[in-house]
């Protein structure tokens, strides 16, 4: 990049003897065997790509500024070759990570994947004490069959882990069986609750939606809101006075004739701010929609009070436009009882969610939160009380039995002993994280920079087309592994450099190739006007 674009001539000296041919040690040091560009620019994609989230085109713009110009696939190009060069600079340095992750005591893999649509599931391997990712796979399934590859590639690779924490899928506690089967193993509380609250509050949940959705209120209200707030003037109407009013808490009827428009739109606008009070963990932690419904709620006992006192007819006006509205929804008994059965689960949940005291309700961490300050042993001394309450009478017996299902076949997996390991400072005993959430931040992170990259909402593409060993970017934030995979080199650059040109070409090529893509024959093929009717012929030639 300090260069610039050049044309090298090169000397290739040969032996006659046989011991070869010798090349320019300087040009082979600046760029890749039969590339266009140097190291350095590798790196800087790479880097510009996977650690800051920029976009094809900023990357372009930024490049031009200094005299390079760039396509987008030359830039999609070099990303993919970054990516293929610290993948095998990765693989190269196992001898020494495993080194490294046994002096720390060993390793505690924490295994999870994401997909959307019909991509592919980009499943990763993370050691949940120093967070290095230390394998990914893209699989179309978390199969079992297709799970232990990737779990016995990580034993090869590493060792026994001291512990394994992953979800309740069918597929992985089949394949951790298999391969690791005198390991501990752990299931991560936050999974674990989220599929218990979802296999309680789901149907129910999507049952009072379907209701909420066909009285139609949300579209009705947000109507007469924008006619509220269209009578609004800042240069007349005083918001600061208003909000005195609403401070010293006391209204008298000549105050509320002017502002009673602005009142009832505020009230309107508070009710379509149920999203503040999700705390980010989503449902059925998260359950926005009973959010809605309680806040409408609150407002129609507060318009209904208003419409019930002596202020003049100009100023209920407002307060009657909306309490009708309101009235319909509000005193709808099958939504009502819809949302009584709800709020009575929702209560069971949350008692749940208190005595594992994970993903609390109070809580606005979202999947950051890991409460790591809880000792095992109180928690497991909660659930068990939480247990012996829940089939006290056999209605809760006979609705919760599910639950109660669900925590019995997964009570041994719940609650992990600390782990006694010897650590560079000695003895020490580490406690696994009792949470994936390690790994669902790390996806969220990757999704992310995956749309501010992108643009789009929708990562599906994104997902075909990322290449697996994508996730190893993140462990260039630690400087320890820096070090490691750089093997006495001064810059991943340099590093790359020491990388055989043959198996970068190798793993460009296979990477390269588009399974989805149809097969130029194949093509031709289908394009025929009459290829249904050839076909036709194959089975019945008279």
């Amino acid at each position: 990049m300090d260069i610039g674009a050049f044309i090298a001539k090169q000397t290739v000296l040969f032996c006659p003897n046989g011991h070869g041919t010798f090349r320019s040690e300087l040009l082979q040091s600046l760029v890749p065997k039969n590339c266009t560009f140097g190291f350095d620019f590798i790196v800087e994609v790479g880097f510009a790509l996977f650690v800051h989230s920029r976009s094809n085109q900023e990357i372009m713009a930024a490049l031009a500024t200094k005299n390079v110009f760039l396509s987008e696939r030359e830039v999609s190009y070099l990303g993919r070759k970054f990516i293929i060069c610290l993948a095998l600079a990765h693989r190269q340095s196992q001898p020494i990570l495993k080194e490294y992750l046994a002096d720390r005591g060993g390793y505690i893999l924490h295994v999870d994947g994401t997909c959307e649509g019909d991509s592919p599931n980009l499943f990763c391997g993370l050691d949940g004490i120093s967070e290095l990712v230390l394998d990914a796979v893209k699989i179309s399934s978390e199969k079992k069959d297709q799970l232990i590859p990737f779990f016995r590639g990580i034993k090869d690779r590493f060792g026994d882990p001291r512990a394994l924490v992953h979800d309740m899928g069918k597929g992985i506690l089949n394949a951790v069986a298999e391969v690791f089967p005198d390991t501990p193993d752990f299931i991560c509380h936050f999974h674990f609750l989220r599929d218990i609250g979802k296999d309680l509050l789901l149907s129910d949940y999507t049952a009072f939606y379907k209701r909420l959705r066909k009285l139609k209120v949300r579209s009705t209200l947000k109507q007469r809101g924008r006619y509220l707030g269209q009578k609004i003037n800042p240069e007349i109407h005083d918001i600061g006075r208003i909000d005195g009013i609403i401070q010293q808490g006391a209204l008298h009827s000549i105050d509320f004739e002017p502002i009673s428009d602005i009142i009832v739109y505020m009230l309107v606008q508070w009710v379509f701010e149920y999203p503040s009070q999700s705390s980010g963990y989503g449902f059925p932690f998260d359950r926005p929609h009973l959010d809605f419904y309680r806040r409408l709620q609150e407002v129609y006992q507060i318009l209904g009070k208003f419409k019930d006192t002596g202020m003049d007819k100009k100023a209920k006006r407002p307060v009657i436009l909306i309490y009708k509205v309101l009235a319909e929804f509000a005193e709808n008994q099958r939504l009502n009882d819809l949302a009584k059965d709800l709020e009575v689960k929702s209560a069971v949940f949350a008692k749940l969610r208190e005595a594992m005291r994970i993903a609390l309700p109070e809580g606005k961490d979202g999947i950051n939160d890991n409460d790591g300050c809880s000792d095992m042993k109180t928690i497991k001394k909660r659930v068990t009380v939480f247990r012996k309450w829940l089939p006290r009478n056999k209605h809760r017996e006979k609705t919760y039995a599910g639950m109660i299902t669900q925590i019995d076949k997964y009570w041994e997996k719940l609650f992990a002993d600390p782990i006694p390991i010897q650590s560079p400072q000695g003895a020490v005993a580490v406690q696994p994280q009792r949470t994936n959430n390690i790994l669902e931040r790390f996806f969220r992170d990757e999704k992310r920079r995956g749309r501010k990259k992108t643009g789009t909402a929708s990562l599906n593409r994104m997902l075909k087309s990322i290449l697996a060993n994508t996730p190893l970017v993140q462990n260039l934030k630690n400087q320890e592994y820096l070090e490691i995979i750089l093997n006495g080199c001064s810059s991943l650059e340099e590093r790359f450099l020491q990388i055989d040109a043959h198996l970068v070409q190798q793993e460009m090529a296979r990477n390269t190739q588009n399974k989805d893509k149809i097969l130029p024959a194949i093509k031709k093929m289908i394009k025929d006007v009459k290829f249904t009717e050839k076909i036709s012929k194959l089975f019945c030639p008279c």
